[in-house]
């Protein structure tokens, strides 16, 4: 255990104790990032010689801050939407876009629907790019637009996923309804289930969608591909027709980025 020795008498000024709260939380931080095995809060509080109280509290800082993520199903902290938009920024983001294109293009021709690329970010998706939809209706360009991530198809895939933490409040999460939290986690666990997410009528009124998650090697899910169209075109078993394609190609695309599902292609 970690132990501070001081004069008798002494009191820690409100400088220091910031500074070894910010240099205790930069030391997580970097074994986060570093480590090759994504750690939970409590082998965090073993490798650093702090309680778990103390880790468990400066986590959730850095969680909120997005320098960090919690998958929802383990408890592992991985790299947070801050720090995957930085580093798309400044290698990935262009080799990602041009490995999604093909997919982007299968699915726009197999479903004459808009297609998109998203990526988390803080508290938003972001669209890095699109497929325009053959029709007239409904080929509004999302490409380079920010929007919330609850409500939405691709939003639910990343919170299902633990890509964005699931916000503590749900009372008001999508435009059009008050969430129930107990309804909201059956659907997350329903969208992993069956792998992919719909929506309709949540981001916007007359909008649907379905989206299908994007894993990187580690099996971190850093995107997801989405098809949208307007509900005067969505017929009975059009959500699960597309969301059957979008999973795959989100599945194909996973393996190009190098990650190998241990139970894809199992008998």
């Amino acid at each position: 255990m970690e132990r501070q020795f001081h004069p008798v008498g002494a009191k820690l000024s409100a400088t220091q104790t910031g500074t070894q709260s910010i240099d205790r939380a930069a030391q997580l931080l970097v074994r986060v990032v570093e480590t090759s095995q994504p750690p939970t809060v409590g082998e965090l509080a073993e490798h650093s010689g702090l309680p778990k109280s103390t880790t468990s509290r400066l986590v959730g800082a850095l969680e909120r801050h997005g320098l960090v993520q919690r998958d929802n199903g383990n408890g592992q902290l991985r790299p947070g939407s801050v720090l995957r938009g930085y580093a798309r920024r400044t290698t990935g983001e262009a080799d990602l876009v041009a490995l999604a294109a093909a997919s982007l293009d299968r699915l726009a021709e197999r479903s004459g629907e808009t297609v998109n690329l998203g990526v988390p970010g803080l508290g938003v998706v972001e669209q890095l790019d699109q497929r325009d939809s053959r029709h007239y209706l409904g080929s509004t360009n999302w490409v380079g637009r920010r929007f919330p991530s609850h409500g939405s198809a691709v939003g639910k895939v990343f919170f299902a996923y633990g890509a964005l933490p699931v916000p503590g409040e749900l009372e008001r999460l999508a435009p059009l309804t008050i969430v129930d939290p107990t309804a909201f986690a059956d659907d997350l666990a329903s969208i992993v289930a069956r792998g992919f997410a719909s929506a309709v009528d949540e981001l916007e009124p007359g909008l649907w969608a379905v989206a299908a998650p994007v894993r990187e090697a580690s099996g971190g899910v850093i995107a997801a591909l989405s098809i949208s169209g307007p509900t005067v075109r969505l017929r009975r078993g059009l959500l699960d027709e597309l969301g059957s394609l979008v999973r795959q190609e989100a599945e194909d695309l996973s393996t190009l980025l190098c990650y190998d599902d241990p139970e894809r292609g199992a008998a």
